[in-house]
């Protein structure tokens, strides 16, 4: 069975609350990768799912840790979190590089795919920052230097471009409309394979002897709609883009 560790889409969140006279505090964790799970859950392949607060000291350091996953998946979580790990940015010492290790191992057969978000690609105020990082060279697309968020509130239909891929041959619906995206820019040897407002959503290369993939969009509100979520052909089109990375062309 494929292993699969998605890093990321969680968060915690803080507000205070005001009642006349008084305030209080209250702080909440979300997951926004719960219906992107059980998604894949259903079409067969089991995700392990790392919180976002875990990754800074969780996120496998090196080839042999990474070798226990089959694909990795970067879903909301900026370059910060992998690059500042408590030794470093706490106790000002040198650590691994792990965003150049996940490069290697995806050159030495590993398989990685970014989905969109705040905190993807650029993202807000560029703050994920990967245009900067190792990553900026396996990933099938260039990124901007600055934020990358195209917010489409109205909405917008992605369009399949490569039916003959083994995602296109699991596009077997007409898709609901997305509500945001990165914008990114194909490279030269990247194949896309879907678009969104004539940009991006789908793209896929091979570096060395491992597989890179984008989703431009997120796997989850706001971006990936109840709508989205919802569509029956949701289940098998997200499962398709594991199982290209995987090497399994045949779409289930």
């Amino acid at each position: 069975m494929v292993r699969v560790l998605l890093a990321g889409e969680s968060w915690v969140s803080q507000s205070t609350h005001f009642k006349g006279f008084d305030s209080f505090s209250s702080v909440t964790f979300h997951s926004g990768a719960d219906d992107y799970i059980a998604a894949l859950g259903r079409q067969g392949i089991l995700v392990d799912q790392m919180y976002a607060h875990d990754v800074p000291e969780r996120f496998p350091a090196d080839l042999e840790a990474l070798n226990a996953y089959d694909v990795i998946i970067l879903s909301d979580i900026g370059a910060n979190s992998f690059l500042l790990p408590q030794e470093t940015w706490l106790q000002g010492r040198p650590s691994t590089n792990r965003l150049r290790n996940l490069c290697e191992w995806v050159r030495g057969g590993g398989a990685l795919m970014m989905a969109g978000g705040y905190l993807s690609f650029q993202g807000f105020q560029a703050r994920a920052n990967f245009a900067r990082s190792p990553l900026a060279d396996i990933l099938p697309v260039t990124m901007s230097d600055y934020d990358d968020r195209v917010e489409v509130p109205e909405g917008v239909v992605p369009i399949l471009s490569v039916p003959e891929h083994v995602i296109g041959r699991a596009w077997t619906q007409n898709p609901p409309a997305l509500l945001g995206y990165n914008r990114v820019i194909a490279k030269p040897e990247a194949q896309v394979v879907a678009t969104v407002n004539g940009d991006v959503l789908i793209a896929t290369a091979e570096y060395g002897t491992g597989r890179s993939l984008v989703w431009t969009s997120d796997i989850g509100p706001h971006w990936c709609p109840n709508e989205f979520l919802q569509w029956p052909g949701f289940d098998a089109l997200m499962a398709s883009m594991v199982r290209w990375l995987n090497k399994d062309e045949v779409a289930a």
